[in-house]
C-alpha cells in the first residue's frame, strides 16, 4: 500500500512513488527477492500514467534497490554484503598459506567464494595490455578468464594476461586450476618474485555483456579495474582487467607514509 505521505511531497510524482516503493523495500515489506508490482498494478495504486511509473522503477533501479530481468519483470535486490577489495590481498602470507587473493578476500568478508574458469590459452595481446606488458600489439600472450562468485552470485570478472615467453614452461598456467596460491605462487615459484602492484580503478556504467555476465540491472554502475603485476627486476609479468559490480565492493587501500 501507498505510504501517507506519497502526494503531500513536492518533488516530482515518479520520485515520490520512487521514495515510497523505496521506504517499502527499506522497511521489509517488500522483502530481498520479492517481486516489485507490475506497471499496472503500480498505475492504479499511484493514479498515474505508465511513463511516470517507468522513471519511477528506473529510478530504483539507479539506486541499485531493484533488478530487472527482461521478460521476468522487476525484483527487489538480495546480493550478498559487500566485499573490501583492500591491498592486503596480494600478502605473500595468503600464496604461501595457499590462498589466491580472490579466495582470501571473500572468506575474510565472511562470504562463501567460487570461482569459474571461463578460457585458458593463447590471444593476440590487445593494444592497452600489449603496452603495460611492453610487448609488440597483437604479440602472443597466454588468457586466463575467470567469473567470481560470492554466494552463489557473481560479483566480478577477470581475465589475466601474462607474456608467453614468462608461462610457456609453467605447465599449472594452462590448468583450470593452477594450483595452490593460484597464478602468483606459481610465478614466484619459477624465479619471477612480485615486487610491486600497479592499479588503475575507473568508475562507468556496465555494457549489456558486462551486466549478462554479473546479473546487474540495466544501467548499473561497474568498476573497471586494470592491474599490473611486475616481478623484482621490474618487470610486468601479469596485467589483470577486471570488472567488478561496483554496489559489491568498497575499493579500501593502504599507502606508506614515508618516501
Amino acid at each position: 500500500m501507498a505510504s501517507d505521505g506519497t502526494a503531500s511531497s513536492a518533488k516530482a510524482k515518479y520520485l515520490q512513488i520512487a521514495d515510497d516503493l523505496a521506504a517499502q523495500i527499506r522497511s521489509g515489506v517488500l522483502a530481498p527477492g520479492d517481486s516489485v508490482p507490475s506497471e499496472a498494478e503500480l498505475m492504479d495504486r499511484y493514479k498515474v500514467a505508465s511513463g511516470t511509473v517507468r522513471k519511477a522503477v528506473a529510478e530504483l533501479r539507479t539506486t541499485q534497490l531493484i533488478e530487472t530481468h527482461h521478460g521476468r519483470g522487476s525484483f527487489v535486490r538480495s546480493r550478498p554484503p559487500v566485499q573490501r577489495k583492500s591491498s592486503d590481498r596480494f600478502r605473500r602470507a595468503h600464496r604461501k598459506a595457499g590462498k589466491a587473493a580472490y579466495l582470501a578476500e571473500a572468506e575474510q568478508s565472511g562470504g562463501v567464494p567460487s570461482v569459474n574458469v571461463l578460457f585458458v590459452g593463447p590471444v593476440d595481446a590487445p593494444a592497452e595490455i600489449a603496452e603495460r606488458l611492453e610487448l609488440p600489439e597483437g604479440a602472443k600472450v597466454l588468457a586466463r578468464k575467470r567469473r567470481y562468485f560470492r554466494g552463489g552470485v557473481p560479483t566480478e570478472e577477470a581475465t589475466s594476461y601474462l607474456p608467453w615467453d614468462v608461462v610457456k614452461d609453467i605447465p599449472e598456467m594452462f590448468a583450470e586450476n593452477p594450483g595452490g596460491g593460484g597464478i602468483y605462487a606459481r610465478l614466484e615459484e619459477h624465479g619471477h618474485v612480485l615486487a610491486e602492484f600497479t592499479e588503475t580503478v575507473r568508475a562507468r556504467l556496465a555494457s549489456k555483456a558486462e551486466g549478462s555476465a554479473l546479473a546487474l540491472s540495466p544501467g548499473a554502475p561497474v568498476f573497471h579495474l586494470v592491474r599490473n603485476a611486475a616481478d623484482a627486476a621490474g618487470r610486468v609479468v601479469e596485467v589483470c582487467d577486471t570488472i567488478m559490480a561496483a554496489d559489491q565492493f568498497v575499493l579500501d587501500y593502504r599507502f606508506a607514509a614515508g618516501d
